[in-house]
């Protein structure tokens, strides 16, 4: 059973939060009442946990093999939203 997009699906809605997220901790930043309390991570953590459920339908060689192309691009995406946040 081929199931990648399942995973691809959650993947952007994954990154689509993270980047609400920043969007709405860089006005804040920019005027000086920037409070960063750890909800971000909250709502990265949570977003993650409710893409797990998926994880026991997939083909597990087909899901490590997208999963290192999605982890490299979570990670250019985090590099970036790191530099939007401190500019």
């Amino acid at each position: 059973m081929h199931m990648p997009s399942i995973t691809a699906d959650y993947l952007v809605v994954l990154v689509l939060i993270c980047a609400a997220l920043t969007l709405q901790v860089i006005q804040p930043r920019r005027s000086g009442q920037a409070v960063f309390n750890g909800g971000i991570l909250l709502a990265l953590v949570l977003s993650v946990a409710c893409a797990l459920p998926a994880l026991s339908y997939l083909p597990w060689a087909g899901f490590i093999d997208e999963m290192a192309d999605q982890a490299v691009a979570a990670i250019q995406f985090l590099e970036v939203a790191y530099v939007i946040l401190t500019l």
